[in-house]
């Protein structure tokens, strides 16, 4: 399982570091994906990190405000997330990503097998 936390209410320029925390099943083997869903929008990815640690991704609109990092000692993933704005405005889930290899993520929902509950960001203006 994965449980996802952290989330709350910032002010826009604000920012929020969220955790994933893997329980169950050994977290260390498979890369971790942060997505995102807002309301009446479709779920879409964020950023995602390899097994290893080495190699990250992230998408457009996270590029360059946030940063994911992982301890696999803890099973845990994190996202930092600065300078938040409204479009920031959603429900975060993370999930474990099947890897093609130690160092590459793909945020692929169908590579995708475990699914945590999100935690709601909110972004006020």
């Amino acid at each position: 399982q994965l449980q996802a936390y952290g989330g709350g209410l910032v002010q826009a320029g604000g920012s929020l570091r969220l955790s994933c925390t893997a329980s169950g099943f050994r977290s260390g083997l498979y890369a971790i994906d942060w997505f995102r869903q807002g309301t009446g929008k479709e779920r879409e990815g964020v950023a995602c990190i390899s097994s290893s640690g080495s190699g990250t991704r992230y998408t457009a609109s996270a590029k360059g405000r946030f940063a994911i990092s992982r301890d696999n000692a803890e099973s845990t993933v994190f996202l930092q997330m600065n300078n938040l704005t409204a479009d920031d405005t959603a429900v975060y889930y993370c999930a474990a990503e099947i890897p093609l290899n130690t160092s590459l993520c793909s945020l692929n929902l169908i590579r995708t097998k475990y699914w945590g509950m999100g935690t709601l960001v909110t972004v006020s203006s």
